[in-house]
């Protein structure tokens, strides 16, 4: 890509939002580049089993789900392409992506860039990022197979990272700094059912400890009692929220609400024209591979219409 590439759609990010994206954008006949950094699949690449995606009513791994994305992208003609976007800019009504693969001109933008994982924020984290803090438990899991594990969160990613755990670990604790989780009840509910889990509600942690080498203990606090305790564990698995991933929609000047993430109208569209967003990097209210699906759908529905607009316009 050492010339300038043309195209009429720029899908940044190839997770479930991006790919599903790029699948109706390049089936409704636009030119569709899709730009992803690291690896096609997003997040889904690292669930172990997703269970509620239509269509897969005994489950599917992230990976076989991820990849089915991608493949069905590639059928109807999307271009996959693996390259970081650095810099982004309007010109002439269209937009100009600098990427390390060389320059991008594109009609409409779609940004699926989705979230990462947002830092506990405790003293230790960062020493022992590595040796027994991760973020990921079908990544780093089976290295703590057999020994005690500490789980901190309480929504979706956090109670089924701690069930596939469940199958490395009958010695896992979770802690939850509110009185209920706020996962889905038919997790919660396999979650409480496993002898192996130890429950600890309004429980926040304070700090990791270790040898130098490797997470040893974790200090916790139980926020109605004060009670503070040492818990003796080997890893630290952490899902305390997400960070979105905005700083495209900065550069381009997108709005954003007060926790960061990318405004849109129910049509997937910015404040900025012709830039559309989709999945865990926009405002939306729930987060699923399900959800971020249908926003790209609906983005590249919209993106089409508005590209077809620009007919007879300069490009």
């Amino acid at each position: 890509m050492s010339e300038t590439v043309y195209t009429d759609l720029a899908v940044i990010g190839a997770g479930p939002a991006g790919l599903s994206a790029a699948s109706y954008a390049a089936r409704a006949g636009l030119d569709t580049l899709v730009l992803e950094q690291t690896g096609a699949g997003g997040q889904m690449l690292f669930i172990d089993r997703i269970e509620n995606y239509p269509g897969f009513p005994e489950g599917i791994t992230g990976y076989e789900l991820a990849q089915k994305f991608e493949d069905q992208a590639a059928l109807f003609g999307a271009r996959i392409e693996y390259a970081e976007v650095h810099e982004a800019a309007r010109d002439d009504g269209g937009f100009v992506l600098q990427t390390s693969m060389g320059t991008v001109r594109s009609k409409a933008v779609i940004l699926a860039t989705g979230a990462v994982h947002r830092p506990m924020g405790v003293p230790g984290e960062e020493e022992y990022r590595g040796k027994g803090v991760s973020y990921c438990a079908t990544c780093d899991g089976p290295f703590f197979r057999d020994k005690p594990i500490l789980v901190v969160g309480g929504g979706d990613s956090a109670v089924q990272e701690a069930l596939y755990l469940t199958g490395l670990t009958d010695r896992l604790t979770i802690i939850h700094r509110r009185d209920r989780f706020r996962a889905q009840a038919a997790l919660v509910s396999r979650l409480e059912s496993n002898p192996g889990v130890t429950i600890r509600l309004n429980t926040v942690l304070r700090e990791i400890r270790g040898d130098g080498r490797q997470v040893t203990s974790a200090v916790v606090e139980n926020t109605r009692t004060g009670e503070v305790t040492e818990l003796d564990t080997a890893a630290v698995f952490g899902f305390v929220g997400m960070i979105p991933q905005t700083a495209i929609a900065v550069q381009l000047g997108a709005e954003l609400d007060n926790a960061g993430y990318v405004i849109t109208d129910s049509g997937m569209a910015t404040s900025v024209p012709g830039l559309y967003c989709a999945g865990d990097v926009r405002n939306t209210p729930f987060r699923q591979v399900a959800t971020a699906a249908g926003d790209g759908a609906c983005a590249a529905h919209k993106a089409q219409e508005y590209i077809s607009a620009l007919e007879g316009r300069a490009y």
